[in-house]
């Protein structure tokens, strides 16, 4: 039963993997097309997707995978929040939707939707992790209406 189940994880979490390329597809040199969904693991204290591209006014579901033996954060907002949490002392994120900890090998998903244009960073605030490199860039493009 327990192998079934352990399986059974694993399969799930391949699947998702394999589906965020083809959710996350790039348009050639024009940059990444805009997405709907979007999955980004953490693995070796990295995000596995840099830059992300969707339109204003549209959700954006992103999937989060945590593939190390240690805890993650995900934080995605402008200078302000992030300079926030760089000092702050917040253990743990679970109620707002841009902000989410992952602990080791968790998935969770969040859905946001971005009012205006722009690039919205996002940061995992650890220890050491945001030097370590560990941020993206979510660019929200105007939506055609």
């Amino acid at each position: 039963m327990i192998r079934s189940l352990r399986f059974a994880g694993f399969a799930m979490v391949a699947a998702i993997l394999g589906a965020a390329a083809v959710v996350v597809a790039f348009a050639g040199d024009d940059g990444p097309a805009p997405a709907t969904q979007a999955t980004i693991a953490m693995r070796y204290s990295e995000f596995s997707e840099g830059r992300i591209t969707v339109p204003a006014g549209v959700p954006l579901m992103f999937t989060l995978v945590n593939q190390d033996p240690i805890g993650h954060e995900w934080i995605i907002g402008d200078e302000a929040t992030h300079a926030r949490h760089r000092t702050g002392t917040e253990p743990y994120h679970d109620e707002i939707p841009t902000e989410v900890s992952l602990r080791a090998y968790e998935t969770k998903t969040t859905t946001i939707v971005f009012d205006k244009p722009g690039d919205y960073v996002y940061v995992c605030h650890l220890p050491g992790h945001e030097q370590y490199g560990m941020k993206g860039v979510v660019r929200v493009v105007a939506s055609d209406d």
